[in-house]
C-alpha cells in the first residue's frame, strides 16, 4: 500500500469542517487533540490539521508542525484503514505550547489513532 496524503484525503470542505466543530466528538493526547465524526456515505477518511495562531505567532513555525503532523498522519493512517471499516472526517488540533520533536509528535498520533479505532 503506498503511503501517500493526496488532495481527496485532506478535509476542506467548510461545511464538513463546521458539521466537525458542531457535531463531532474528541480526545487528548499531549500535545494533540483530535475531532473525529464518524461518516456512513463517505468513501474515504479525511483529515485536516490545526496550529493555532495565538500560540505560534510566526507562520513558519505554524507550518512547520502542521508539515510534522501531516507527515506522522500519512506514515500511519493505513493502520486505521486495515482495522475499522468506518470512514471519519478528522481534526487533529496542536495544543502545545511549544516546537517538540517528530518523535513526540509521531508517538501522539499514534496514540490518538489507537484510541479512535476503539471509538
Amino acid at each position: 500500500m503506498k503511503l501517500t496524503l493526496n488532495k481527496t484525503d485532506r478535509l476542506k470542505s467548510k461545511k464538513a469542517i463546521t458539521q466537525l466543530f458542531e457535531e463531532g466528538k474528541s480526545f487528548k493526547k499531549f500535545p494533540l487533540r483530535v475531532l473525529y465524526l464518524p461518516m456512513e456515505n463517505a468513501n474515504k477518511t479525511k483529515a485536516g490539521f490545526s496550529v493555532p495562531k495565538r500560540l505560534f505567532k510566526l507562520a513558519v513555525d505554524r507550518n512547520r508542525i502542521k508539515r510534522q503532523l501531516r507527515e506522522a498522519y500519512r506514515q500511519n493512517k493505513a493502520s486505521l484503514e486495515k482495522e475499522t471499516d468506518t470512514k471519519f472526517i478528522l481534526m487533529f488540533i496542536f495544543v502545545g505550547r511549544e516546537d517538540l520533536p517528530y518523535a513526540q509528535i509521531e508517538k501522539a498520533v499514534l496514540g490518538l489513532l489507537k484510541q479512535l479505532k476503539q471509538a
